[in-house]
């Protein structure tokens, strides 16, 4: 997580010296700075709204700080297993579009992809050891990163 932060704040530098600079044509996505910065603005508060929501919900906080004493179902967390994620990464992408750089939003794609591979890998199986069956049954009703309308789920209970 700390690479990411690292890697997150560099790709911020390079967006900000393509906007100063001139970008080579090809790298150039034809959208006005606005665009971006709007789709940045909202798609990050996506991504704080997950992050208030465990806190909330899950009495946990992201990364590992404090692990979640409960399953967080409701709300983002009821349309996609990984809002948090799913709103960083349309972030990044935001930021992309933001400062005009196709570089950037290829780069943003290639984190998805390495993020995808952590939580299928390590995080999934986690909260399965963790909740058990309660985490499979909202595994089994809910999409892993593309949103879907919430199906009912029947049981609450987080133990």
């Amino acid at each position: 997580v700390f690479l990411l932060g690292i890697a997150i704040i560099e790709a911020f530098k390079i967006g900000l010296r393509h906007a100063a600079v001139s970008i080579p044509g090809d790298w150039v996505i034809p959208l006005p700075y606005q665009v971006g910065l709007v789709l940045f603005v909202i798609t990050g508060a996506l991504g704080v709204s997950a992050v208030i929501t465990l806190a909330l919900r899950g009495l946990g906080a992201p990364f590992a700080i404090a692990l979640s004493q409960r399953l967080a179902l409701d709300w983002l967390y009821a349309w996609t297993r990984n809002p948090m994620v799913l709103g960083t990464l349309f972030a990044l992408v935001s930021m992309g579009l933001m400062f005009r750089s196709l570089f950037l939003v290829l780069w943003a794609l290639l984190v998805a992809s390495a993020l995808i591979f952590m939580l299928k890998i390590y995080e999934e199986r986690e909260l399965e050891l963790r909740f058990g069956a309660s985490y499979l049954d909202y595994k089994r009703r809910t999409p892993f990163l593309w949103p879907r309308k919430p199906q009912a789920i029947q049981s609450r209970s987080n133990s």
